[in-house]
Order: structure tokens, then C-alpha cells, then sequence
């Protein structure tokens, strides 16, 4: 039996990498179709792990469309590989 925090990232998983590339979606976004609204930071703690890297963490921006600090060159050169839009450290405009 998985305990509650193995669902919730194995959900989290599912979500992540069902998107195709070029969609971008916010962590709460993220959280709700997981079935946790309101457990945005929730996913962020969960692609922030080694054990998460082999998702597309890229396709994931905060509600206003600020890639992850710290990482935001990595983060727009992903998603302009992808033919996403990128401003000033931000995605242009959230889709999915």
C-alpha cells in the first residue's frame, strides 16, 4: 500500500509527463489535476528532487509565468527549443 506522499508524486508524474511539448502549465495547475489543489509548492518540493529529473520540469511555471530561480536560463532555452515564448524570465502566455 502506497502511503499518501507516494500518490501525490506519482500523480504529479503522471500529470508532468503527459504534456506535449511546447504546453506550459502552472505548479498549481499541476496540483489540481493531481487532485491536490492549493499544493502548488507540494510540486515544486517534488521536481526539485534527483529523483524527478527525468521530468519535463521545464513545461512547469509559477502562476505568473516566472521560470524556476536560479535556473532560468536552462529553463528558457528548454522552452524556446519547444517554440514557447519567453520574456524578461517569463513565459509569455500559459497554455494548455
Amino acid at each position: 500500500m502506497k502511503d499518501a506522499s507516494e500518490a501525490f508524486a506519482e500523480r504529479v508524474r503522471a500529470v508532468i509527463g503527459g504534456l506535449r511539448p511546447g504546453e506550459v502549465v502552472t505548479y498549481g495547475e499541476v496540483a489540481a489535476e493531481a487532485g491536490a489543489p492549493g499544493s502548488a509548492r507540494a510540486v515544486g518540493r517534488l521536481l526539485s528532487t534527483d529523483a524527478h529529473h527525468d521530468l519535463p520540469w521545464w513545461r512547469v511555471v509559477t502562476s505568473t509565468g516566472r521560470l524556476v530561480p536560479g535556473h532560468e536560463r536552462r529553463h528558457a532555452r528548454l522552452l524556446r527549443a519547444e517554440g514557447v515564448s519567453v520574456t524578461g524570465g517569463r513565459v509569455d502566455r500559459v497554455r494548455r
